[in-house]
């Protein structure tokens, strides 16, 4: 049986809040063919908490369905961020150098997006969406910062809260 600790349950409740507040923050840009979401960069917390990626999944629905999406847009671009930080932990169990780990996690959310999301886009949106390597080259820039300029920052002082054993930041 999977047994998941209360500790654990609050934080991926946390972290979910946090999507929804930090993409409903900038609502008018969090969605549409040019989309800002500072609530990515969370996409780099399951470097260091396995519960993060159901958490950053069900953030990102409630995100989509709130804003107004399309439902297939709701569900397939959410499952995009579940895959994207599933890597992400996977990356961070396997990459020991901490330079090298944010840098190649942060991949999968920003590359993934990208390339993924005009597509979801033109099934659901048809015609009004611009062509897909625009939407591709806006979503990669708008992602890396997020992800990198923001996200990674985040992560720095997540775990140096970690080091110093603050209670909810520890397992």
């Amino acid at each position: 049986m999977f047994k998941v600790s209360t500790k654990k349950l609050v934080r991926a409740g946390v972290i979910s809040a946090l999507y929804v507040l930090l993409s409903l923050i900038v609502f008018p840009i969090a969605s549409g063919v040019i989309q800002f979401r500072p609530s990515e960069a969370l996409t780099l917390l399951p470097l260091f908490y396995v519960e993060s990626v159901p958490a950053l999944f069900i953030g990102c629905i409630l995100s989509n369905f709130i804003t107004g999406c399309n439902l297939i847009d709701v569900f397939f671009g959410s499952l995009v961020t579940l895959v994207a930080s599933f890597i992400t932990y996977s990356v961070g169990k396997l990459i020991k150098n901490k330079i090298l780990k944010f840098f190649v996690a942060g991949i999968p959310p920003v590359v993934l997006n990208a390339l993924l999301l005009p597509l979801i886009w033109y099934f659901c949106y048809g015609e009004l969406q611009t062509i897909y390597i625009l939407q591709a080259v806006f979503l990669l820039v708008s992602q890396s910062v997020s992800v990198y300029l923001i996200g990674v920052p985040l992560c720095l002082g997540v775990e140096k809260l970690i080091k110093r054993g603050y209670i909810g930041f520890i397992d």
